[in-house]
Protein backbone atom coordinates (compact mmCIF):
# COMPACT_ATOMS: atom_id res chain seq x y z
CA UNK A 1 0.00 0.00 0.00
CA UNK A 2 1.66 3.20 -1.21
CA UNK A 3 2.52 5.86 1.29
CA UNK A 4 2.52 3.62 4.34
CA UNK A 5 5.31 1.48 5.84
CA UNK A 6 5.43 -2.29 5.40
CA UNK A 7 5.19 -4.33 8.59
CA UNK A 8 6.29 -7.92 9.14
CA UNK A 9 4.98 -9.90 12.11
CA UNK A 10 7.39 -12.75 12.78
CA UNK A 11 5.73 -15.31 15.04
CA UNK A 12 2.23 -14.51 13.83
CA UNK A 13 0.87 -17.98 14.62
CA UNK A 14 1.90 -18.02 18.30
CA UNK A 15 -0.09 -16.96 21.37
CA UNK A 16 1.41 -13.46 21.38
CA UNK A 17 1.03 -13.28 17.61
CA UNK A 18 -2.70 -13.89 17.94
CA UNK A 19 -2.99 -10.97 20.35
CA UNK A 20 -0.85 -8.82 18.05
CA UNK A 21 -3.21 -9.42 15.13
CA UNK A 22 -6.11 -8.29 17.32
CA UNK A 23 -4.24 -5.13 18.28
CA UNK A 24 -3.30 -4.35 14.67
CA UNK A 25 -6.96 -4.71 13.75
CA UNK A 26 -8.14 -2.50 16.63
CA UNK A 27 -5.56 0.31 16.42
CA UNK A 28 -5.44 3.10 13.88
CA UNK A 29 -4.45 1.66 10.51
CA UNK A 30 -1.02 3.18 9.90
CA UNK A 31 0.47 0.23 7.99
CA UNK A 32 0.65 -0.55 4.32
CA UNK A 33 1.31 -4.22 3.63
CA UNK A 34 1.37 -6.52 6.66
CA UNK A 35 3.32 -9.76 6.19
CA UNK A 36 2.56 -12.62 8.54
CA UNK A 37 5.64 -14.78 9.03
CA UNK A 38 6.24 -17.99 10.96
CA UNK A 39 8.43 -21.05 11.16
CA UNK A 40 8.00 -23.46 8.22
CA UNK A 41 5.57 -25.84 9.94
CA UNK A 42 2.59 -23.45 10.37
CA UNK A 43 3.38 -21.53 7.17
CA UNK A 44 0.50 -21.61 4.72
CA UNK A 45 -2.12 -21.06 7.39
CA UNK A 46 -4.57 -18.23 6.74
CA UNK A 47 -5.13 -15.63 9.47
CA UNK A 48 -7.27 -12.52 9.62
CA UNK A 49 -5.80 -9.07 10.25
CA UNK A 50 -7.55 -5.74 9.62
CA UNK A 51 -10.52 -7.74 8.34
CA UNK A 52 -8.48 -9.32 5.56
CA UNK A 53 -7.40 -12.93 5.18
CA UNK A 54 -3.60 -13.22 4.91
CA UNK A 55 -1.54 -16.31 4.23
CA UNK A 56 1.36 -16.96 6.60
CA UNK A 57 4.72 -17.24 4.87
CA UNK A 58 7.85 -19.02 6.17
CA UNK A 59 10.66 -17.04 7.75
CA UNK A 60 13.42 -16.43 5.22
CA UNK A 61 15.61 -13.62 3.92
CA UNK A 62 13.09 -13.07 1.15
CA UNK A 63 10.28 -12.64 3.71
CA UNK A 64 12.31 -9.86 5.37
CA UNK A 65 13.16 -8.01 2.16
CA UNK A 66 11.40 -4.69 1.64
CA UNK A 67 10.16 -4.52 5.24
CA UNK A 68 10.22 -1.19 7.09
CA UNK A 69 9.38 -2.45 10.60
CA UNK A 70 9.75 -6.07 11.74
CA UNK A 71 7.99 -7.25 14.89
CA UNK A 72 9.70 -10.33 16.33
CA UNK A 73 7.39 -12.34 18.61
CA UNK A 74 9.51 -15.47 18.75
CA UNK A 75 11.90 -17.28 21.13
CA UNK A 76 15.24 -15.63 21.85
CA UNK A 77 17.25 -18.06 19.76
CA UNK A 78 15.17 -17.24 16.67
CA UNK A 79 15.46 -13.51 17.25
CA UNK A 80 19.21 -13.77 17.85
CA UNK A 81 19.64 -15.30 14.41
CA UNK A 82 17.09 -13.41 12.31
CA UNK A 83 16.70 -9.94 13.84
CA UNK A 84 20.18 -8.79 12.71
CA UNK A 85 19.36 -10.07 9.21
CA UNK A 86 16.16 -8.03 9.14
CA UNK A 87 18.03 -4.96 10.39
CA UNK A 88 20.76 -5.44 7.74
CA UNK A 89 18.03 -5.44 5.10
CA UNK A 90 16.86 -2.03 6.29
CA UNK A 91 14.03 -2.86 8.69
CA UNK A 92 13.78 -1.41 12.18
CA UNK A 93 13.37 -4.46 14.40
CA UNK A 94 11.18 -4.50 17.51
CA UNK A 95 12.04 -7.66 19.44
CA UNK A 96 9.95 -9.04 22.31
CA UNK A 97 12.39 -11.78 23.35
CA UNK A 98 15.27 -11.73 25.80
CA UNK A 99 17.87 -11.84 23.01
CA UNK A 100 18.81 -8.15 23.04
CA UNK A 101 17.28 -6.69 26.22
CA UNK A 102 20.58 -6.19 28.00
CA UNK A 103 22.64 -5.34 24.90
CA UNK A 104 24.21 -1.93 25.50
CA UNK A 105 23.57 -0.98 21.86
CA UNK A 106 19.88 -1.91 21.94
CA UNK A 107 17.39 0.38 23.71
CA UNK A 108 14.91 -1.30 26.08
CA UNK A 109 11.70 0.67 25.76
CA UNK A 110 8.39 1.16 27.55
CA UNK A 111 6.67 4.01 25.69
CA UNK A 112 4.94 5.36 28.80
CA UNK A 113 8.28 5.65 30.61
CA UNK A 114 11.23 6.11 28.23
CA UNK A 115 9.93 6.65 24.66
CA UNK A 116 12.97 8.77 23.77
CA UNK A 117 15.25 5.72 24.11
CA UNK A 118 13.85 4.19 20.91
CA UNK A 119 15.30 6.99 18.78
CA UNK A 120 18.92 5.86 19.23
CA UNK A 121 19.31 2.32 17.89
CA UNK A 122 22.81 1.67 16.52
CA UNK A 123 22.01 -1.95 15.72
CA UNK A 124 18.64 -1.14 14.16
CA UNK A 125 16.92 -3.07 16.96
CA UNK A 126 14.64 -1.97 19.81
CA UNK A 127 13.88 -4.45 22.60
CA UNK A 128 10.69 -4.85 24.60
CA UNK A 129 10.98 -5.98 28.25
CA UNK A 130 9.83 -9.18 29.90
CA UNK A 131 6.10 -9.40 30.60
CA UNK A 132 6.60 -9.06 34.37
CA UNK A 133 8.71 -5.93 33.96
CA UNK A 134 5.98 -4.50 31.75
CA UNK A 135 3.36 -5.08 34.44
CA UNK A 136 5.52 -3.22 36.95
CA UNK A 137 7.22 -0.38 35.11
CA UNK A 138 4.34 1.94 34.09
CA UNK A 139 3.38 2.38 37.74
CA UNK A 140 6.86 2.36 39.28
CA UNK A 141 8.25 4.62 36.56
CA UNK A 142 5.58 7.23 37.31
CA UNK A 143 6.27 7.08 41.05
CA UNK A 144 10.03 7.23 40.44
CA UNK A 145 9.65 10.46 38.45
CA UNK A 146 8.03 12.07 41.48
CA UNK A 147 9.78 10.54 44.48
CA UNK A 148 13.11 9.09 43.22
CA UNK A 149 13.27 5.29 43.45
CA UNK A 150 15.97 3.73 45.62
CA UNK A 151 14.97 0.12 46.20
CA UNK A 152 12.43 -2.51 45.11
CA UNK A 153 11.38 -5.74 46.76
CA UNK A 154 8.95 -7.66 44.58
CA UNK A 155 7.00 -10.90 44.84
CA UNK A 156 5.59 -11.78 41.43
CA UNK A 157 2.70 -14.20 40.93
CA UNK A 158 3.21 -15.58 37.43
CA UNK A 159 0.36 -16.81 35.22
CA UNK A 160 0.78 -20.11 33.41
CA UNK A 161 0.58 -18.45 29.97
CA UNK A 162 3.89 -16.75 30.71
CA UNK A 163 5.43 -20.18 30.07
CA UNK A 164 3.58 -20.66 26.77
CA UNK A 165 0.56 -22.44 25.37
CA UNK A 166 1.75 -25.87 26.51
CA UNK A 167 1.90 -24.62 30.09
CA UNK A 168 -1.71 -23.42 29.90
CA UNK A 169 -2.77 -26.81 28.54
CA UNK A 170 -0.86 -28.52 31.36
CA UNK A 171 -2.60 -26.38 33.98
CA UNK A 172 -6.04 -27.13 32.54
CA UNK A 173 -5.18 -30.84 32.43
CA UNK A 174 -4.06 -30.79 36.05
CA UNK A 175 -7.19 -28.94 37.14
CA UNK A 176 -9.33 -31.62 35.48
CA UNK A 177 -7.54 -34.27 37.55
CA UNK A 178 -8.19 -32.58 40.90
CA UNK A 179 -11.66 -31.07 40.31
CA UNK A 180 -14.34 -32.57 42.54
CA UNK A 181 -11.84 -34.43 44.73
CA UNK A 182 -10.68 -34.00 48.32
CA UNK A 183 -7.08 -33.60 47.17
CA UNK A 184 -4.97 -30.90 48.77
CA UNK A 185 -5.54 -32.11 52.32
CA UNK A 186 -2.58 -34.44 52.73
CA UNK A 187 1.15 -34.16 52.03
CA UNK A 188 2.00 -35.05 48.46
CA UNK A 189 -1.52 -36.10 47.44
CA UNK A 190 -1.76 -33.58 44.61
CA UNK A 191 1.70 -34.50 43.33
CA UNK A 192 0.78 -38.19 43.27
CA UNK A 193 -2.50 -37.50 41.47
CA UNK A 194 -0.89 -35.29 38.82
CA UNK A 195 2.17 -37.53 38.37
CA UNK A 196 4.16 -36.81 35.22
CA UNK A 197 1.54 -34.30 34.06
CA UNK A 198 3.20 -31.67 36.25
CA UNK A 199 5.48 -30.70 33.36
CA UNK A 200 6.50 -28.11 32.27
CA UNK A 201 6.31 -26.94 35.89
CA UNK A 202 8.71 -28.42 38.46
CA UNK A 203 5.73 -29.29 40.69
CA UNK A 204 1.95 -29.48 40.22
CA UNK A 205 0.36 -26.07 39.70
CA UNK A 206 -3.25 -27.10 40.34
CA UNK A 207 -4.20 -26.46 44.01
CA UNK A 208 -0.65 -25.24 44.48
CA UNK A 209 1.87 -22.48 43.87
CA UNK A 210 5.40 -23.07 42.61
CA UNK A 211 8.15 -20.66 43.73
CA UNK A 212 10.10 -20.88 40.49
CA UNK A 213 10.08 -19.35 37.02
CA UNK A 214 13.09 -19.29 34.70
CA UNK A 215 16.46 -21.06 34.81
CA UNK A 216 18.87 -21.40 37.71
CA UNK A 217 21.51 -18.69 38.06
CA UNK A 218 24.30 -18.02 40.57
CA UNK A 219 23.26 -17.66 44.18
CA UNK A 220 20.01 -19.57 43.74
CA UNK A 221 18.31 -16.78 41.79
CA UNK A 222 16.28 -17.51 38.69
CA UNK A 223 16.95 -15.92 35.32
CA UNK A 224 13.57 -14.16 35.39
CA UNK A 225 14.16 -12.72 38.86
CA UNK A 226 17.52 -11.30 37.83
CA UNK A 227 16.01 -10.18 34.53
CA UNK A 228 13.47 -8.01 36.33
CA UNK A 229 16.33 -6.40 38.24
CA UNK A 230 18.48 -5.75 35.18
CA UNK A 231 15.63 -4.54 32.97
CA UNK A 232 14.25 -2.16 35.60
CA UNK A 233 17.69 -0.67 36.07
CA UNK A 234 18.13 -0.16 32.32
CA UNK A 235 14.70 1.32 31.63
CA UNK A 236 14.83 3.76 34.54
CA UNK A 237 18.50 4.64 34.03
CA UNK A 238 19.36 3.50 37.57
CA UNK A 239 22.31 1.10 37.16
CA UNK A 240 22.76 0.64 40.92
CA UNK A 241 19.12 0.28 41.89
CA UNK A 242 18.66 -2.36 44.56
CA UNK A 243 16.11 -4.94 43.43
CA UNK A 244 15.17 -8.27 45.01
CA UNK A 245 12.48 -10.35 43.34
CA UNK A 246 10.85 -13.70 44.02
CA UNK A 247 8.85 -15.25 41.17
CA UNK A 248 6.03 -17.66 42.03
CA UNK A 249 3.99 -19.54 39.41
CA UNK A 250 0.29 -19.59 40.36
CA UNK A 251 -2.75 -21.43 38.91
CA UNK A 252 -3.91 -18.47 36.83
CA UNK A 253 -4.15 -18.71 33.04
CA UNK A 254 -3.29 -15.13 32.06
CA UNK A 255 -2.26 -11.94 33.96
CA UNK A 256 0.74 -11.55 36.22
CA UNK A 257 0.42 -9.95 39.65
CA UNK A 258 3.08 -8.33 41.80
CA UNK A 259 3.28 -7.35 45.44
CA UNK A 260 5.71 -4.41 45.47
CA UNK A 261 7.63 -2.71 48.26
CA UNK A 262 9.22 0.44 46.83
CA UNK A 263 11.54 2.72 48.78
CA UNK A 264 12.16 6.28 47.56
CA UNK A 265 14.57 9.13 48.21
CA UNK A 266 11.79 11.43 49.39
CA UNK A 267 8.92 11.05 51.79
CA UNK A 268 5.75 9.72 50.21
CA UNK A 269 2.05 10.01 50.87
CA UNK A 270 -0.73 7.77 49.67
CA UNK A 271 -2.70 10.81 48.53
CA UNK A 272 0.08 12.02 46.23
CA UNK A 273 0.78 8.49 45.00
CA UNK A 274 -2.90 8.15 44.11
CA UNK A 275 -2.80 11.41 42.16
CA UNK A 276 0.25 10.28 40.19
CA UNK A 277 -1.08 6.82 39.41
CA UNK A 278 -4.55 8.06 38.49
CA UNK A 279 -3.11 10.41 35.85
CA UNK A 280 -0.28 8.26 34.46
CA UNK A 281 -0.58 6.81 30.93
CA UNK A 282 -1.02 3.07 30.83
CA UNK A 283 -2.07 2.86 34.50
CA UNK A 284 -5.47 2.34 36.12
CA UNK A 285 -5.80 3.09 39.84
CA UNK A 286 -8.34 0.76 41.44
CA UNK A 287 -7.92 1.15 45.15
CA UNK A 288 -10.79 1.11 47.62
CA UNK A 289 -10.35 -1.93 49.88
CA UNK A 290 -13.32 -0.91 52.03
CA UNK A 291 -15.52 -1.49 48.97
CA UNK A 292 -13.58 -4.59 47.90
CA UNK A 293 -11.99 -2.70 45.02
CA UNK A 294 -8.48 -3.86 44.15
CA UNK A 295 -7.08 -5.52 41.03
CA UNK A 296 -7.10 -9.29 40.55
CA UNK A 297 -6.07 -11.32 37.49
CA UNK A 298 -9.68 -12.37 36.87
CA UNK A 299 -10.68 -8.71 36.47
CA UNK A 300 -7.62 -7.47 34.57
CA UNK A 301 -7.20 -10.23 31.95
CA UNK A 302 -7.90 -8.98 28.43
CA UNK A 303 -7.22 -5.33 29.26
CA UNK A 304 -4.27 -3.17 28.27
CA UNK A 305 -3.23 -1.10 31.31
CA UNK A 306 -1.30 -1.86 34.46
CA UNK A 307 -3.83 -1.93 37.30
CA UNK A 308 -2.73 -0.75 40.75
CA UNK A 309 -4.37 -1.09 44.15
CA UNK A 310 -3.64 -1.66 47.86
CA UNK A 311 -1.43 1.47 47.89
CA UNK A 312 -0.11 1.94 51.43
CA UNK A 313 2.66 3.90 53.06
CA UNK A 314 4.95 1.63 55.04
CA UNK A 315 4.14 1.82 58.76
CA UNK A 316 7.86 1.81 59.53
CA UNK A 317 9.31 3.97 56.75
CA UNK A 318 7.84 7.30 55.56
CA UNK A 319 9.79 6.92 52.29
CA UNK A 320 8.31 3.55 51.31
CA UNK A 321 5.13 2.45 49.56
CA UNK A 322 3.56 -0.98 49.26
CA UNK A 323 1.22 -1.71 46.39
CA UNK A 324 -0.35 -4.53 44.37
CA UNK A 325 -0.09 -4.56 40.59
CA UNK A 326 -1.73 -6.66 37.86
CA UNK A 327 -1.05 -6.69 34.12
CA UNK A 328 -2.15 -8.99 31.29
CA UNK A 329 1.08 -10.69 30.26
CA UNK A 330 -0.08 -11.37 26.69
CA UNK A 331 -1.37 -7.86 25.93
CA UNK A 332 0.77 -5.10 27.46
CA UNK A 333 3.18 -7.77 28.66
CA UNK A 334 4.08 -8.80 25.12
CA UNK A 335 2.07 -7.71 22.10
CA UNK A 336 0.87 -4.22 23.02
CA UNK A 337 4.22 -2.80 24.11
CA UNK A 338 5.84 -4.03 20.90
CA UNK A 339 2.98 -2.57 18.86
CA UNK A 340 3.32 0.79 20.62
CA UNK A 341 7.06 0.89 19.92
CA UNK A 342 6.46 -0.04 16.27
CA UNK A 343 3.80 2.68 15.88
CA UNK A 344 6.14 5.30 17.32
CA UNK A 345 8.91 4.22 14.93
CA UNK A 346 6.52 4.26 11.97
CA UNK A 347 5.61 7.86 12.78
CA UNK A 348 9.30 8.80 12.30
CA UNK A 349 9.70 7.09 8.92
CA UNK A 350 9.70 9.25 5.77
CA UNK A 351 6.34 8.24 4.32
Amino acid sequence: MAGKPTLAVIGATGAVGAVMLQILSQHKDIWGDIRLVSSPRPAGRKLVVRGEVCEVIPLSEEALTGVDVALFLVPAEVSARWAPIAAAKGAVVVDSSAAFRLDADVPLVVPEVNPHAARIRPRGIVASPHDTTLALIPAIGALHAEFGLRELVVASYQAASGAGREAVSALRDQLSLVAGTELGTGPGDVRRAVGDRAEPFPAPLALNVVPWSGTLQDGGWSSEELGLRDETRKILGLPRLRVAATFVRVPVVTTHSLAVHARFENEVTVERAHEILATSPGVVLYDDPAAGDFPTPADVVGTDPTWVGRVRRSPDDPCALDLFVCGDNLRKGAALNSAQIAEAIAAELPF
